[in-house]
């Protein structure tokens, strides 16, 4: 059977658990399941009887969930679904530029695994992009720790393609990528899936300690360098109302979008960013 090297494929989930567990550090549990609910939320039901650093991923999500609380569906080997639990004290208002960082960091492992691709980039909060099209969803979570005060377990899952960009373009209606296109357009060598989940996991673990020592102003610099909105004007939605219009301009110290607006420099902490449209001008 021919295989097509663009395509990164699924090991058996035992498999993919034993070579994480050989080359992860600091977590004391992996584990890849055949299929599951959701691994964010199973993380989640076990932080809350205590905190640890874990890993599962899963080859079928049965209710995987996005922002906002939106479904998705799945087929085996269609995606790379995984979630990460990180035990943390930091103050309570920190918790949000969990959001950003997390696609800071899986942006930033993906290009060193993609030789430095441009093209992969982050649309504010954390959607991981390549040029304009979707490639992966992150989804940040958090509960108190029951033993700790002021502790808390952070959860962030990531849900990234590795085929069916084509049709999961018609489906949805917008522009959505894969893997494949990454490693094609970019010319970058194929890695396994337990390459990426290896470097963005490390990733985000190194992340998520330096905010909970040095907080989010340490990453401005950084995500200017993945930014995929700035200087670009867009509209803040909150359930189908336009909160704000603006330009946007990078990050503030908390994690927040700025947009420029008629009325000033605003800060953006929830709402869907969507990009509008340029408008020629007449001849």
């Amino acid at each position: 059977m021919l295989i097509d090297a663009r395509h990164t494929e699924l090991p058996a989930p035992e498999a993919l658990a034993r070579e994480l567990s050989a080359r992860l550090d600091g977590f004391q549990d992996i584990a890849w399941t055949a299929s599951t609910g959701s691994t964010n939320a199973n993380l989640l039901a076990r932080a809350r009887a205590g905190a640890g650093s874990w890993l599962q991923g899963t080859h079928l999500q049965q209710t995987g969930r996005g922002r906002a609380g939106r479904t998705w569906q799945n087929r085996v080997g269609a995606a790379l679904m995984f979630s990460c639990a990180f035990p943390v004290r930091m103050p309570a208002g920190r918790l949000p530029a969990l959001s950003p960082l997390a696609g800071l960091a899986a942006c930033e492992a993906l290009r060193l695994l993609a030789g430095g691709a441009g093209g992969l980039c982050v649309k504010w909060p954390n959607d991981v992009q390549w040029h304009d099209a979707k490639l992966a969803g992150v989804l940040v979570e958090s509960t108190r720790d029951p033993h700790v005060p002021g502790g808390y377990t952070v959860v962030i899952g990531m849900g990234l393609n590795l085929r069916d960009a084509d049709t999961l373009s018609q489906a949805l209606g917008r522009s959505v990528a894969d893997w494949s296109c990454v490693i094609e357009q970019s010319g970058s060598r194929p890695v396994s899936a337990a390459d990426i989940v290896c470097a963005v996991a490390a990733a985000w673990r190194e992340a998520v300690r330096e905010l909970e020592s040095s907080g989010f102003g340490a990453f401005g610099r950084r995500f200017d360098a993945v930014d995929a909105l700035a200087g670009r004007a867009v509209n803040v939605v909150d359930q189908g109302t336009v909160l704000f219009s603006g330009t946007a301009c990078g990050l503030d110290d908390q994690g927040r979008l700025q947009l420029q607006t008629a009325q000033g420099l605003v800060p953006v902490s929830v709402g869907e960013v969507s990009i509008r449209p340029q408008t020629t001008a007449p001849a």
